[in-house]
């Protein structure tokens, strides 16, 4: 992420990031009620110091379910507290006792019954809750977050995106070349992984090449929805809507079909990535077809709260947008939980070596 180009120019102040789970707190937004009929129990779970496979395999064991029957609508991190949605599907009207389950790293915050299978990206969105610590230049912060409230971040997809260390876009190269990947799962998080890389590409080189000034042919999407169309000439009325923000930039999240963009838009698209054939070919032969994400991502209501050197920084993001992409804009920032995992794996002895 260190190398994609920053809106507002590298920041100044250094930080501490996730010096422990409560520094790092994330609650999932529903996008429905449940209705309290059906198979499928949603249940809304605090945990902490437990990713979201513990959790699942947890509520299989416990429901006596296959995993199959467990879903959740969103990854969360392990070193986290979150509050997240799992439902769980068991036929017939036998309901456990849930609350039987709770403990230091798990509880449940509500169960209800529910007619429909949850499913992955079922969110609206996700509120945050992140403190970072020993911050270096609190001025330079705060002059920062004033511009982040009125124009917003690069939507860049996350380093989580990319797995520890990038493996995730590693093996979905691999599995370009080749490698047979069985786990559906895994295939899934390969081809995301080599989708957003090229996304951030194209975002980083058009804010460093053009900024915000919009091309022609840009493919616009409606704020707050999916849907897009060409922009062919920016006229009065369309620049004027993108002042407003009724309409967005957007970059391609890459597949099959022609590009979404065309003249000039499509052509610096191309530019940025006539290099990474392989890439682009790979997910096109796995069926992935051409779609768009808006280049800038908006946090929505932002606060935050001073302690000496201390800030908690507090907002909330659409399902699929990264909250290090808006730390990225404030902080040069340290993980510190991610510099403890590199540091106990460097101290692991090579195999085959005493």
């Amino acid at each position: 992420m260190s190398e994609l180009h920053y809106l507002y120019g590298k920041p100044v102040s250094r930080a501490d990031l996730r010096t422990q789970n409560s520094d790092f707190m994330v609650q999932e937004i529903l996008p429905f009620v449940p209705t309290g009929e059906g198979e499928h129990h949603l249940l809304h779970i605090r945990k902490n110091g437990l990713n979201t496979a513990d959790v699942a395999k947890i509520l299989s064991g416990f429901a006596h379910v296959h995993p199959k029957e467990v879903t959740y609508a969103g990854q969360k991190d392990k070193h986290a507290i979150t509050e997240q949605w799992f439902g769980v599907r068991i036929p017939g009207k036998e309901t456990p006792d849930w609350a039987s389950l709770d403990n230091d790293q798990l509880t449940i915050l509500s169960s209800s019954r529910h007619g429909k299978k949850l499913r992955v990206g079922a969110l609206a969105g996700n509120r945050f809750t992140l403190t970072l610590r020993n911050i270096t230049d609190m001025d330079d912060v705060l002059s920062r977050l004033t511009q982040i409230k009125e124009t917003g971040v690069p939507n860049y997809f996350g380093e989580q995106r990319f797995g520890h260390d990038g493996k995730n876009l590693i093996f979905g190269r691999q599995m370009f070349a080749g490698r047979k990947v069985k786990d559906r799962n895994k295939r899934g998080m390969y081809l995301s992984a080599v989708r957003s890389y090229l996304f951030n590409l194209v975002v980083s080189a058009r804010l460093a090449e053009y900024g915000l000034t919009p091309l022609k042919g840009d493919s616009v999407m409606l704020a707050g929805s999916k849907s897009y169309f060409v922009a062919e000439e920016w006229d009065l009325s369309l620049q004027n809507r993108l002042a407003e923000k009724d309409i967005q930039l957007s970059a391609p999240l890459w597949g099959r079909g022609l590009p979404l963009a065309q003249t000039d838009a499509a052509a610096f698209e191309a530019s940025v990535l006539s290099s990474l054939e392989d890439d682009r070919d790979g997910l096109e032969h796995a069926g992935l077809n051409q779609e768009r994400r808006m280049m800038l991502l908006e946090p929505q209501h932002i606060s935050h709260e001073i302690n000496d050197d201390v800030l908690v920084l507090k907002f909330a993001l659409p399902a699929g947008c990264f909250a290090t992409s808006v730390l990225r804009e404030l902080f040069l920032y340290e993980d510190v939980m991610e510099k403890q995992r590199r540091e106990r794996y460097a101290e692991q002895p090579i195999s085959g070596q005493s």
